[in-house]
């Protein structure tokens, strides 16, 4: 069970890793749209082709994007399951604040109301 939970950090933290760079974001974002190729990938960005290959490689190591030889182009694919980590945690995280902001609207409440906090 440890292990698993160390493999599932590992890849979450290798997912978050992968997003935090603006450019490998804007080929996430257009990969939602539908396959693209290296060299479709790389049309609006400022960088040489061996750049956007290297941050391919990155997106496809954690899991969030797949490639595919066709003919002579690499395709890549958005692969849609490797996001439910990531939203699974930050869901998590979302429902801790919000039931800690709620208690303190309830504390607040009761304070404005004249009522001692317990």
């Amino acid at each position: 069970m440890l292990k698993h939970m160390l493999d599932q950090s590992v890849n979450l933290d290798r997912t978050f890793q992968a997003l935090a760079d603006k450019s490998r974001r804007s080929m996430v974002e257009r990969l939602t749209v539908g396959p693209a190729s290296i060299s479709q990938l790389a049309e609006p960005l400022d960088m040489s082709l061996a750049a956007v290959v290297q941050h391919v490689q990155v997106l496809e190591a954690c899991g969030l994007v797949t490639t595919k030889k066709v003919g002579r182009t690499r395709m890549c694919r958005i692969e849609p399951s490797a996001m439910t980590a990531a939203e699974r945690w930050m869901a998590d995280r979302r429902r801790g604040w919000e039931d800690r902001l709620n208690q303190l609207g309830d504390v607040l409440a009761d304070v404005a109301l004249g009522e001692e906090a317990p």
